[in-house]
């Protein structure tokens, strides 16, 4: 006969106390998962929200939401509300956002970048701006033998001086241009560089109507570069994407074959990016600023 008190007893034995490391890693976890819940919820809900609707969302109690929101806040993920007993996402999520962009940016904008170089035969630039600095992400070299030699070129303090500069600054606000050039200063690194503000300002309403912005010799001698912007999927302008040609080669035809190339590599990268189709430049660019 078999014995069944020994299975009997085994079934009802009370389970194993966890370890304070399991207990806590549990925890943990579920914190994270929380708060990761709560980011997404407040995304969901357009970005700003209350503290009463996020518990219903997440189905969380009011004051596990306000601990968790109170951490979230003093790392810059959440931001309280002015005038309102609210929460929207903080300036860390853009921040995150834009790093994860960079990283993925070039990766996408690699085919664009060579189509344009096989197009044109011009180095190709992809650029962004970090902060008040143009920064390129991205480079590949002419296929002359005379060609425009951009390693040596550094550009971080020429958002106002290069095409692909002003093809990202044209779309910011009018605020936010005034304090990278503030930040940055207007050098004139040539003879032609656009060193005054109100000039520039005229300069970059140009580069809005016309989808493209150039730079004939503003940045280095003996240099034209045509540029237009890269957008998202929420229609911001993420970068920009630029051929550069020595003046010698740079004539009137070749400018509107670099220029087509460009515009239409930017605009079919965008919209991988998730632009919305709604969001349109000109098909051919129109006139160039020094043509208007």
């Amino acid at each position: 006969m078999t014995d069944v008190t020994g299975i009997e007893s085994l079934t009802h034995a009370p389970s194993l106390p966890r370890t304070p490391r399991e207990a806590s890693e549990r925890g943990a976890i579920q914190s994270v998962d929380r708060a990761l819940g709560l980011l997404i919820a407040i995304a969901e809900l357009g970005g700003e929200t209350t503290l009463s609707a996020l518990a219903l969302r997440t189905g969380l109690n009011i004051s596990t939401c306000h601990h968790l929101l109170a951490t979230l806040v003093r790392r810059g993920f959440v931001a309280k509300t002015i005038g309102r007993r609210g929460y929207a996402l903080g300036a860390r999520i853009l921040h995150l956002s834009h790093a994860c962009l960079q990283v993925e940016l070039p990766r996408r904008a690699q085919p664009f970048v060579d189509r344009i170089n096989q197009a044109t035969g011009e180095t190709v630039h992809l650029a962004v701006l970090q902060g008040a600095e143009l920064a390129p992400l991205l480079a590949r070299k002419a296929r002359h033998a005379l060609r425009v030699d951009t390693d040596t070129l550094d550009t971080s303090g020429a958002v106002h001086a290069t095409a692909t500069g002003k093809a990202i600054l044209a779309w910011l606000p009018e605020n936010e241009i005034v304090r990278i050039l503030k930040t940055q200063g207007m050098r004139a690194f040539t003879p032609s560089t656009i060193t005054d503000l109100s000039t520039l300002t005229d300069e970059l309403r140009l580069v809005r109507r016309n989808g493209f912005a150039i730079d004939r010799e503003e940045f280095q001698p003996g240099v034209i570069c045509v540029a237009t912007a890269i957008r998202d999927h929420a229609g911001a302008v993420v970068g920009s994407i630029g051929a550069w040609a020595p003046t010698m080669r740079a004539s009137e035809e070749h400018i509107v074959r670099m220029r087509h190339e460009v515009i239409a590599a930017a605009r079919e990268l965008s919209a991988e990016l998730g632009q919305p189709p709604a969001e349109a430049v000109p098909a051919s660019g129109g006139r160039t600023p020094q043509e208007d």
